[in-house]
């Protein structure tokens, strides 16, 4: 054993703490400039843009829960940008983007991995619209193509080419397609952004919202009463919740989001394959491990347990797709709970009560979105209410003038 590690593991002192990545718990101050609810990715991304690039450090990130732990712990850590509308495709292109610069934004790792992910198509019908999502990808800068048959053999040779006896016609290659450490990427935000001044409160649950003549003016926490500027409500799954305390009532239904992961194996598939037909999605990790992802359960519901059912589905669909599977072990199965608009795009911008921004219903494609999220919502903030032109197509509002942004059919295993 080398001596170094053996002094350091006698040691009561370890070199890190002396530079820890985030500063010890403090108390919550009387007023902030910006309260941020939800200490998740898009919660500290936000702060980290307002801080680094606007100036702005009086800021408290409250948490109830801990950095990262909640729908940000508990999804597949996918990013693509091959969505249906213009909207949804130039926004989700600038976050992929930021994703790949963001290790060496931060000086920390976030393992961004580009694999690339494939969409396979059963049917006549979901080639042509296929066909339609590579010409919108493309022009607006993304990596698309629609390959055939033979290409997807060559690409994923373990890949079953009849599954549940739906021939596979066609496929949507977006080489753009990644993956990264959905913990670093909170971890990286929060240290970028504590070490300019922003406070980050973790157990610190946000019980209500003040709201004076129609303006935000402060929120009651388990630790007291804090006053602020303004508010921006970043709760993921909780969104319909959190958003009722200002008196706010969001067109949001939540439903649980499950996925699992396998024992390691050798590395045998570098894509992220798909079958929306099928409603599952299949990777593998880079320490080996299978990780299996499908459509939300069918009922609305704020629960993050596993179900049999959901494992079963799942499970017989990902064997079709690649059968040798059958033989491998299940270790882990979690959920999220996901917020879930009628057309299937986020809620971004403003909202009725005056400085109270929102950060929600982003379904099951939250953790993609992170960096671009942040950096508009920033932008929001720190002009004070001016609406970056980039998410002004998912306000609130659009569902009052028929102005919907209908992602439906993008999503990787449709709900």
């Amino acid at each position: 054993m080398p001596f170094s590690l053996l002094k350091y593991g006698l040691s009561n002192d370890y070199p890190f703490e002396k530079n820890a990545d985030l500063p010890a718990p403090t108390e919550l101050k009387s007023h902030y400039d910006v309260v941020i609810i939800g200490g998740g990715g898009h919660g500290v991304a936000t702060a980290y843009y307002l801080a680094k690039y606007h100036g702005v450090t009086n800021i408290a990130v409250l948490e109830k829960g801990y950095l990262g732990g909640g729908n940000t712990a508990r999804n597949t850590a996918v990013i693509r940008s091959n969505y249906l509308t213009s909207e949804g495709v130039k926004f989700y292109k600038q976050s992929v983007d930021l994703f790949q610069g963001l290790s060496n934004e931060f000086d920390f790792n976030i393992m961004y991995s580009s694999r690339g992910q494939l969409t396979l198509a059963h049917t006549d019908a979901t080639v042509r619209s296929f066909r339609q999502r590579t010409e919108v990808n493309k022009h607006f800068g993304g990596r698309t193509e629609l390959i055939d048959p033979q290409q997807i053999q060559e690409l994923v040779p373990t890949l079953n080419m009849n599954p549940a006896d739906m021939p596979i016609l066609a496929g949507l290659w977006h080489i753009d397609g990644a993956t990264a450490r959905h913990d670093a990427v909170a971890w990286g935000y929060a240290k970028g952004a504590t070490q300019r001044g922003v406070e980050l409160h973790q157990l610190t649950e946000v019980t209500g919202v003040t709201v004076e003549q129609g303006k935000v003016t402060g929120v009651t926490t388990n630790r007291g009463k804090v006053s602020c500027g303004c508010v921006v409500q970043a709760v993921a799954g909780n969104s319909s919740l959190v958003a009722a305390m200002a008196g706010i009532k969001m067109p949001i239904t939540t439903y649980p989001l499950q996925a699992m992961v396998t024992q390691p194996v050798k590395p045998f598939l570098d894509p992220l394959v798909s079958s929306s037909a099928l409603h599952c999605y299949v990777q593998q990790t880079g320490r080996g491990e299978i990780v299996f992802g499908g459509g939300s359960d069918p009922y609305p519901l704020y629960n993050t347990r596993s179900t049999l059912d959901l494992k079963e589905s799942l499970l017989a669909s990902a064997v079709e797709m690649f059968p040798f599977m059958a033989n491998l072990k299940l270790m882990r199965q979690w959920a999220g709970i996901t917020d879930m608009t009628s057309d299937y795009s986020p809620i971004m911008g403003l909202s009725p009560v005056e400085n109270y921004y929102l950060d929600a219903g982003w379904g099951t494609w939250g953790f993609k979105s992170t960096p671009i999220c942040g950096k508009t919502m920033a932008e929001l903030v720190a002009s004070g209410g001016k609406v970056p032109e980039l998410i002004a197509p998912f306000a609130m509002d659009r569902f009052d003038v028929f102005r919907q942004v209908n992602e439906m059919g993008a999503t990787a295993a449709s709900h």
